[in-house]
């Protein structure tokens, strides 16, 4: 059984996070449950920083809240000094409800409302990601209405691809994000940029992929980031003062995933902007990165408990759990993998072979196929690990199931970040038109 962060087996032979007993939290805040380990998001977020300082850079670390955002989660991100990424307005108020600086808010995504931007100008955010030629306009009338001006990044595809251990070079021209390098849109749009008077541009941007568990891949894009920057000086006299190479920093979910220590991947971007400017004889740039999963994924821990069971004879046994793919929409969508644990008997060697069903009303939800666990009985509590990213995030109501309540672990105490939601929430936004109210008292 591998721990991530502090988990751990106590002395009842029950699974332990932050001090706090699996059992305990399932009888005090209900299951499903997600447990997020705060003194391992803590650890991750100071390895990403600690790696950058020793590097001698300029730098921000951006967490990417598209993997988790909560208040509490943009909280901790601001104690720990990141800069915070955001993709909507949902996320860009969530962050200034637990008070972010807005000066270290990033803007991204493909299709800014007019809304958004101006609900982020109106905040002083940092800096805006800038990913077509349509909002290069409009966040440059925007701004001129309100008399402001807008830093900008411009999205790039760098021309490389990398997910896992598979690196690809190629032109990337398919894709719904960014000004493509092969193709001549990025230098277009630094064009553009510069002639637009409420726009300021302070570099570029890059994202390769995710759950890379190498440094190759950050290479490519370093020296082909360089490039671009080489030609637009030599061209347009252009600087760029910053240059972000995005996230996809990987974790272990499995066995089967090997993720590099946060310094490697750090030293691997810092040396290859190093190397690659150094020889260009271009000034050293600050350096952003947006780590996400890599911060919160291995410190999310979800806990269920064991319902029913199906046992087809020289087949398949099914044990169903309390969520499914209304808390954890991942394995449906991309046949993710994770591990789990009876977390009140962790102690029991395993005894049969089940897969993991959820409770909704589609075949395809499932969290595991093919788990050794212990002989499952009902009331029992199952822990899957490596939760934290992409799981609360993406969370629904379908069936009108409701979401599972937060809480963060540290130290022996148990804080809600996200209370339950009640079957009162589930109804709270419906409305029964008045045409709808007469006929029902007709009837």
């Amino acid at each position: 059984m591998y721990f991530h962060g502090t988990s751990k087996i106590n002395d009842q032979g029950r699974l332990e996070i932050g001090g706090c007993d699996t059992k305990d939290l399932a009888e005090q805040f209900g299951t499903p449950l997600y447990i997020v380990d705060e003194a391992l998001v803590r650890q991750r977020a100071r390895e990403y920083v600690e790696a950058f300082k020793a590097s001698g850079f300029r730098f921000q670390v951006a967490y990417a809240s598209k993997a988790f955002s909560t208040v509490a989660m943009c909280a901790i991100a601001e104690q720990e000094g990141l800069s915070l990424d955001v993709v909507s307005d949902g996320e860009l108020h969530t962050a200034m409800q637990a008070g972010f600086p807005a000066e270290r808010i990033h803007f991204h995504g493909n299709n800014k409302t007019p809304f958004e931007i101006e609900m982020a100008l109106d905040a002083g955010i940092g800096c805006f990601v800038a990913d077509n030629f349509s909002e290069l306009q409009l966040l440059n009338a925007i701004a001129a209405s309100k008399g402001r001006k807008a830093n900008i990044l411009l999205r790039i595809t760098p021309g490389v691809e990398a997910h896992t251990h598979d690196y690809i070079s190629t032109g990337q021209q398919d894709s719904k994000f960014g000004f493509d390098l092969a193709g001549g849109a990025a230098f277009k749009a630094v064009e553009e940029s510069l002639k637009l008077d409420n726009l300021v541009l302070l570099g570029v941007h890059s994202h390769i992929g995710s759950q890379i568990f190498e440094v190759e891949g950050f290479r490519m894009a370093a020296a082909k980031v360089a490039e671009f920057a080489v030609d637009v000086r030599n061209k347009l006299g252009q600087v760029f003062r910053v240059i972000n190479l995005g996230g996809g920093f990987g974790i272990r979910y499995t066995s089967e995933d090997s993720p590099l220590p946060v310094k490697e991947y750090i030293g691997a971007i810092t040396d290859a902007i190093r190397v690659n400017f150094t020889d260009a004889v271009y000034p050293l740039p600050e350096i952003w990165v947006e780590p996400g999963r890599s911060i919160v994924g291995d410190a999310g821990t979800t806990l269920y408990t064991v319902g029913t069971n199906k046992d087809i004879p020289g087949v398949r046994k099914y044990i169903a759990v309390d969520g499914g793919m209304t808390d954890n929409p991942r394995p449906a969508l991309y046949e993710s993998k994770y591990e789990a644990v009876l977390a009140n008997r962790a102690t029991e060697p395993a005894a049969e072979t089940v897969s993991v069903a959820g409770k909704c009303c589609e075949s395809g939800d499932m969290l595991i196929w093919d788990l050794q666990l212990p002989k499952a009985e009902t009331g029992d509590l199952l822990a899957v690990f490596c939760t934290g990213a992409y799981n609360y995030a993406m969370a629904s109501n379908y069936n009108r199931i409701r979401r599972p309540a937060v809480v963060l672990v540290k130290d022996g105490q148990a804080d809600i970040a996200v209370q339950r939601e009640s079957l009162e929430d589930i109804s709270r936004n419906d409305l029964l038109p008045e045409r709808l109210r007469k006929a029902q008292v007709q009837s």
